[in-house]
């Protein structure tokens, strides 16, 4: 294969996207985000394998102050788009620079606790290079340092 040829196949997947479906299965569903698959790119401050897990943020303001706090920081990011916003759930796509593969990012506010719990997942491929788990701990830093 030419190396023309190769530049044009990635100037083709690179406009398209590679956006994959997203599943069905989002949300929260008696207090818990959906596990992790046994995959690499996903993590979760629900998860028990200690390979997918992050810390959950904490917050000791009201659940709609964390709320609009978490908002606001997402709304800041870079190619992170709210998607849909509950009272105490918010599901983002987050879309990479390059390929423009999409991540789906669920927050869930876990008011009892004064958590916001976090999965970050891929929606293709097996591999993330560590984006999801950079993101979550970004998402996390900013979030105690605003306090």
């Amino acid at each position: 294969m030419k190396m023309g040829s190769i530049y044009a196949a990635m100037l083709a997947v690179a406009c398209i996207g590679c956006s994959g479906k997203m599943p069905a299965n989002l949300g929260v569903r008696e207090g818990m985000l959906m596990p992790c698959p046994d995959k690499p790119n996903c993590v979760s401050t629900q998860s028990d394998d200690q390979a997918n897990r992050v810390n959950p943020l904490t917050y000791t303001t009201s659940l709609g102050e964390a709320r609009i706090k978490l908002v606001g920081i997402l709304a800041s990011m870079k190619r992170i788009r709210i998607v849909s916003e509950q009272d105490n759930y918010i599901h983002a796509e987050c879309r990479s620079f390059l390929f423009r593969f999409v991540d789906d990012l669920e927050c869930y506010f876990d008011d009892e606790g004064k958590n916001i719990h976090l999965r970050s997942a891929s929606r293709l491929g097996n591999y993330d290079f560590g984006v999801n788990r950079r993101r979550a701990e970004q998402i996390r830093k900013r979030f105690l340092s605003n306090d």
